[in-house]
């Protein structure tokens, strides 16, 4: 009988309030329940070992080592890498040998990746999000080392496939659409009646408090329609945390809005209950459970559950999304479900959910360049807002309907898990069984980048950026190269060539650290029978050289371990002609830890013992004493 095929996801945690985690655990939970797969979850920023009690295996992405992570959070765009597993990913492919990898990410969190050595091994998938023009750099190299390279918004691909990338899909963010719908009319006007919106024509936003969500145009285009139909009595209802991002009360007041107009939800994450009020403050008192300090406006630490979430779109008469720019924004398919009216912006991945079909209306849009990056972000417009708020409060009863209908069957078509869950599933029974004895993930048949290489000045742009791609990055590419045409395009653009050659050597040497440091597992024998000892000394010679008498006694105490030498590689040539010494090994700066070795609690030891004499030699002198140490014992 056949092995079950073993998938690997790598997203955000599952059970995370992020568009990702919701995507991810739609995913997981309906691969689980076809029993035809061996699943393995890798979860971003989550220990290796943090993760437990779920129905697959699931490990994090993020060392367990202390002393590791404080060498990683020195610098900070490391540490940014190592929340998305770069790190461990190796470690994790070699342990787990999958057949099939699926990254579920923002295209900068797989950097380099498909530069490792099992990326062409296994079958590599990639499904991530795109959110402005140009494209990111990264978005556009990758392409063609990504063979199953798949997009949440059709604007993404497009925008690949116009600079020649054609094997891109769409392929969208799943829902799980049973959890949103509308609610009963009666039920819904008892809630309402709960809240004291029997009698308004409610404009709702859910959204996280993050600047590229419009929350000054939406304040603008709603004072524009209250002060155009104030018969309508319009409440705005901001599902979203007032502790970060936008400072709202001081927008309103800048508006010369009353608070009272402006509506969001409370929760306590103490008896899990919510209500929707306008904002007074944070960490008050409950009036659920009456217990002090725990009402906050809801946020991704303590939020309301999806049940509760569908109420709050049930309060709303019109769903209202201006941003900037977006991967796909979940909650407009979550208020397309409950069968609103969707108001969203006409640009990025706001274009697939004003088209007729999807039940909703195009808000139109100024254009603006995002500082540094250049991306073209979109400035909605507050007349826009105000005109299709109009256009839905004039609506009939009956057209509501029929609109609110179309909404819901669109996201059901396009973005249910039913259909995503289907899609992956028809992909991955495809792919065949990867045979892991053929597959040999030893660095040492790839070639070092080369970040010292000096260029030649005297040629021209086309030769030098050929020359510094194959001499640095170790790239035989031509003028057909989608990486050369962008480099060539930005030389048009008036970037010169420092600039450029920058980018090479850091990344040269990203790519040198990522793809030839190996793990501790991977540099032991495991084949042998023999205990092990881990002997560290990374520098200097003179100590490095006087440790092989060192080694020899360890090596007469304990004639049945295999010692393991840890030093520089310059330094190997040293001792590499010591019989006591079974391997050399190279140094990292996670070694200053004998617990790296020899594990402890949870964490399992590579190593019987470790001697670590240059932390008192080098890194922490404790032997000194002003030579006046006494001899208690006499040696004959």
């Amino acid at each position: 009988m056949a092995r079950k095929k073993k998938i690997l996801i790598h997203s955000n945690h599952c059970k995370a309030f992020t568009g990702f985690g919701k995507h991810k655990k739609n995913l997981l939970k309906y691969l689980h329940k076809t029993g035809k797969y061996e699943i393995v979850e890798v979860s971003n920023a989550k220990h290796k070992d943090e993760v437990s009690n779920m129905p697959w295996k699931a490990v994090g992405s993020l060392p367990s080592n202390k002393k590791l992570l404080m060498e990683i959070s020195k610098d900070a765009t490391r540490q940014r890498d190592a929340g998305y597993g770069h790190e461990l990913i190796n470690e994790i492919i070699a342990e787990e040998k999958p057949d099939i990898y699926l990254g579920v990410e923002d295209i900068w969190a797989f950097s380099g990746f498909t530069s490792r050595s099992w990326w062409d091994k296994i079958h590599s998938i990639i499904h991530t999000t795109l959110d402005s023009v140009p494209l990111l750099p990264e978005a556009i190299q990758a392409a063609p080392k990504i063979k199953h390279y798949f997009v949440w918004a059709s604007f993404a691909q497009r925008e690949l496939e116009r600079v020649g990338h054609t094997h891109i899909k769409t392929v969208r963010g799943s829902l799980e659409t049973k959890n949103f719908f509308k609610i009963k009319d009666e039920a819904r006007e008892l809630l309402r009646e709960k809240f004291h919106l029997t009698k308004n024509f409610v404009v709702g936003f859910v959204f996280r408090n993050q600047l590229r969500k419009s929350v000054p145009n939406l304040l603008e285009g709603f004072k524009k329609f209250k002060a155009a139909h104030p018969n309508s009595n319009p409440k705005l209802l901001l599902h979203t945390h007032w502790g970060e991002g936008w400072d709202i009360p001081t927008l309103i007041k800048e508006k010369n809005l009353d608070n009272s107009d402006i509506v969001t939800t409370y929760f306590c994450g103490k008896c899990q209950q919510y209500a929707v009020q306008s904002f007074t403050g944070q960490a008050l008192e409950c009036p659920h459970c009456f217990t002090k300090g725990s009402f906050y406006t809801t946020n991704i630490k303590a939020g309301v559950l999806e049940g509760q979430l569908n109420e709050i779109y049930n309060l709303m008469d019109v769903y209202c999304h201006p941003f900037t720019s977006g991967g796909q924004e979940i909650p407009i398919q979550e208020a397309k479900l409950t069968e609103l009216i969707t108001l969203v912006t006409n640009y990025s991945c706001g274009e697939d959910s004003c088209v007729p079909e999807s039940g909703g209306l195009p808000l139109e849009w100024a254009e603006y360049r995002e500082p540094g990056t250049q991306f073209i972000k979109a400035s909605t417009s507050a007349t826009s807002i105000c005109d299709q708020l109009k256009k839905v409060y004039e609506m009939s009863p009956s057209e509501r309907a029929a609109q609110g209908k179309l909404a819901r069957q669109f996201v059901i078509d396009n973005y249910s898990i039913e259909v995503v869950g289907k899609f992956f599933e028809d992909l991955f029974d495809e792919l065949p069984l990867v045979n892991w004895d053929d597959i040999d993930l030893s660095p040492d048949t790839l070639e070092k980048r080369n970040p010292d290489y000096i260029s030649s000045g005297e040629v021209g742009d086309s030769e030098w950026l050929l020359d510094i791609y194959k001499n640095i990055l170790r790239m035989d590419i031509d003028e057909t190269d989608n990486g050369y045409k962008y480099w060539m395009n930005e030389f048009v653009k008036g970037k010169k060539r420092p600039e450029i050659l920058h980018y090479f050597i850091q990344t040269a040497k990203k790519e040198n650290v990522e793809l030839f440091k190996k793990s501790l597992k991977e540099q032991i024998d495991g084949a042998r029978p023999n205990k092990r000892i881990a002997y560290v000394m990374p520098e200097h010679e003179e100590d490095v050289f006087m440790s092989l008498g060192v080694v020899r006694s360890l090596k007469q105490l304990y004639p049945d371990h295999d010692i393991y030498f840890f030093t520089f590689e310059k330094h190997f040539q040293l001792i590499d002609e010591c019989e006591d010494i079974h391997k050399m090994c190279e140094f990292s700066d996670e070694m200053d830890d004998c617990f790296y070795f020899e594990g402890k609690a949870d964490e399992e030891g590579v190593f019987d013992m470790a001697f670590l004499p240059w932390l008192e030699t080098k890194r922490a002198l404790n032997y000194t004493r002003h030579g006046r140490d006494r001899v208690q014992f006499g040696l004959t």
